[in-house]
């Protein structure tokens, strides 16, 4: 049990995740940002090595054609400078566009964007030579070994093929018109390359699920730290039982506050309370301010009896009021009818305990409950 208990077997938090996200711990793949830079570069090199070299070209001949004036001229030398800046800008901004766009997308196509200066700090534990070794000796370090003997294998037996492939039309580029055959020359190189370059997606391929897997395995975590997280996220189940607590008893004490100040209390009669006020002048409807069960329902009924709050027995209303209405609440709208009688019958009682009046009918036992509300 002791054993299983430092076991990472459960799956990350969230706040695990996020935290590890802001240290730059997410799931990154080289060998897919460098096989997608590669073949954006021989992309980009069959599109627009033709207008490179075409623009290299105007570049040279206009530089081997200065005259002995133009090179002794500052004012010719700086406008030839730009005369070339000019022809090479083009081509070589579309071409570096591509790159950049596959370098960046290569770098968040696993684990998305993520920028932390945390990851950029000096770490002590990268500059110790044992765990350095134990990186180079370990799984990991196994699996990169492979890797790079997989690449090197695969892009040897790939650059054989390919130029054993063109290999005849390479030999017939000298039979070719000047500038054509450098042209030709030039896309040919263009192909070799990109297949070269194609031949790392299966490395590519291996490497992410690897990467995500190897990163998964990292982030996860023991019962016990499950546990710990989520205690000081939601808190001790003592520290928020003692919270509940405390909240409860101060709760009551408002209500017991207000018990005085009801109009009549409704029991059920020995384990349901619950306190009514109404104002006859205003428009709201009965609230109730204060209700309890068992123990807190007995001290609602002896406060009521100390300030001679009227005290009404009728077990239905008193379960309904309790389950439908919460302190401060007025009672629900199907309750008007029979929290009326009661009200009608208190006032009635007070009007003929001060010798007004006539001692009003008893209380119906049967009050109108809407089957609902009934408990």
């Amino acid at each position: 049990m002791a054993e299983d208990a430092h076991e990472k077997t459960e799956d990350p938090t969230s706040k695990k995740l996020e935290q590890a996200r802001n240290k730059g711990q997410i799931a990154r793949s080289r060998e897919l940002s460098t096989t997608l830079v590669l073949i954006g570069s021989a992309t980009a090199l069959l599109l627009f090595g033709q207008g490179i070299a075409v623009a290299l070209f105007r570049v040279m001949q206009r530089m081997f054609t200065l005259s002995r004036d133009e090179t002794y001229d500052s004012n010719h030398m700086f406008q030839a400078w730009g005369t070339s800046l000019g022809e090479v800008i083009g081509p070589v901004s579309l071409y570096m566009v591509i790159v950049t766009v596959a370098g960046i997308y290569g770098s968040i196509a696993l684990g998305g964007y993520n920028f932390t200066w945390e990851s950029a700090a000096p770490k002590a534990n990268k500059l110790n030579p044992l765990a350095g070794l134990k990186r180079m000796f370990g799984p990991n370090g196994i699996v990169e070994l492979l890797k790079a003997l997989a690449k090197f294998i695969v892009v040897a037996a790939t650059t054989y093929l390919a130029l054993k492939f063109f290999s005849n039309e390479a030999l017939h580029l000298d039979m070719e018109l000047y500038p054509r055959n450098v042209f030709h020359a030039l896309e040919l190189m263009g192909w070799i390359f990109l297949i070269i370059c194609c031949a790392l997606i299966p490395i590519a391929a291996f490497d992410v699920p690897y990467q995500k897997y190897k990163h998964d395995e990292q982030m996860k975590m023991t019962k016990q730290e499950v546990k710990d997280e989520r205690k000081n996220a939601e808190g001790s189940p003592e520290v928020k039982s003692r919270i509940r607590r405390l909240q409860f008893q101060a709760a009551a004490r408002r209500m017991m506050q207000e018990v005085p100040k009801a109009d009549v209390v409704v029991t059920n009669p020995t384990h349901y309370s619950v306190a009514l006020t109404y104002d006859q002048k205003g428009n709201r409807a009965p609230v109730l301010v204060a209700k309890g069960t068992d123990e807190l329902a007995m001290h609602i009924r002896k406060i009521a009896n100390a300030h001679e709050v009227p005290i009404v027995e009728s077990p239905m209303l008193a379960r309904a009021i309790y389950y439908s209405t919460e302190p401060n609440h007025e009672i629900p709208e199907k309750l008007f009818m029979a929290v009326a009688q009661v009200l009608a019958y208190v006032y009635q009682l007070k009007t003929w305990r001060k010798g007004r009046g006539k001692r009003p009918k008893p209380l119906a036992k049967e009050l109108p409950i809407p089957p609902e509300l009934r408990r």
